[in-house]
């Protein structure tokens, strides 16, 4: 049986269409030491990663890699979830905020040999608005941060890219109304955000929802409420620094279903990729989606 290896060219640290290809035929050699044999794919537009796993999984791969940053592989776990080819990860993005929170090596050979060899196990997946997630789903700013870091435009990769839109943000974004249903409660909250975590991070360690668990059956919803946006910018400082939990504008609670509304459509984001979305969002964790190969 073969294994799959979708690589993403134009990923944070992927290195071009060489780099590709260096890592391409790295990942062959890879392969060989467990006795395996690599079809490496290299991506040439979005979405074709999720195309390039379908095929993968028809064809009946033992394992598909995803090399690239959190998009990618919400591409391929997107195309993998409820079935039994388990996902791989090789991180190469700008922020690879899934892999840390599953303890992946950041040596691109060691994690492959590492996923070569492990055992699959499962982890959840989460949804909002018929789109799937693997760590971080979002409402405002934090979904506005990442339309401008994805613009076609935007040149500033990795932390300093992040860190940019996230401090230039705090001082043009409006932050928004939204109505928060669960089974057993409503409220109303003027927000900077909503965050819905199967992760604990965005990415390069800012930490959005500290206790969050990719395999506790539950996702994290974290509001940072706007009561004025002095107080906003001087608490949005620990962001960047990972302990924006310790902010009072800061709460979190585990939920398996939540409903969000607002009088205006809300942009939202699956695994940092933006979203325009309605009115109301539906969200829901599924326990155990999806398989996992990482150490």
């Amino acid at each position: 049986m073969s294994v799959a290896i979708i690589i993403n060219p134009v990923a944070g640290a992927a290195g071009g269409a060489a780099g590709a290809e260096d890592f391409g035929a790295l990942a062959r050699h890879v392969a060989l030491e467990t006795g395996d044999r690599a079809d490496v794919f290299i991506t040439a537009r979005s979405g074709h990663a999720r195309e390039l796993a379908q095929a993968a999984r028809a064809d009946g791969a033992r394992l598909v890699v995803a090399c690239g940053g959190d998009g990618t592989i919400n591409e391929v776990a997107s195309a993998l979830a409820f079935g039994e080819i388990p996902l791989a990860v090789v991180p190469a993005g700008s922020g690879n905020g899934l892999a840390r929170a599953l303890g992946i090596c950041s040596d691109p050979a060691d994690a492959l040999r590492a996923a070569l060899r492990s055992e699959p196990q499962s982890i959840d997946v989460g949804e909002i608005d018929g789109r799937f997630f693997v760590n971080v789903a979002g409402v405002g700013f934090d979904a506005h941060v990442a339309s401008l870091f994805n613009a076609p435009d935007n040149a500033m990769r990795g932390f300093a890219g992040y860190a940019f839109f996230t401090v230039r943000g705090l001082w043009e974004y409006e932050a928004g109304v939204y109505d928060v249903v669960t089974p057993h409660s409503r409220a109303t909250v003027r927000a900077l955000l909503i965050a819905l975590a199967n992760g604990a991070e965005f990415g390069n360690g800012v930490r959005i929802a500290p206790l969050a668990r990719v395999d506790d059956g539950a996702l994290d919803l974290v509001v940072v409420e706007e009561r004025s946006r002095m107080t906003t910018i001087w608490n949005m400082r620990r962001l960047l620094s990972g302990a924006l939990d310790r902010a009072p504008i800061w709460s979190s609670r585990r939920v398996k279903e939540v409903t969000i509304e607002s009088e205006q459509p809300m942009m939202f984001h699956v695994d940092g990729e933006s979203v325009q979305g309605g009115t109301r969002l539906q969200a829901r964790i599924h326990p155990a989606a999806l398989k996992i190969c990482s150490r």
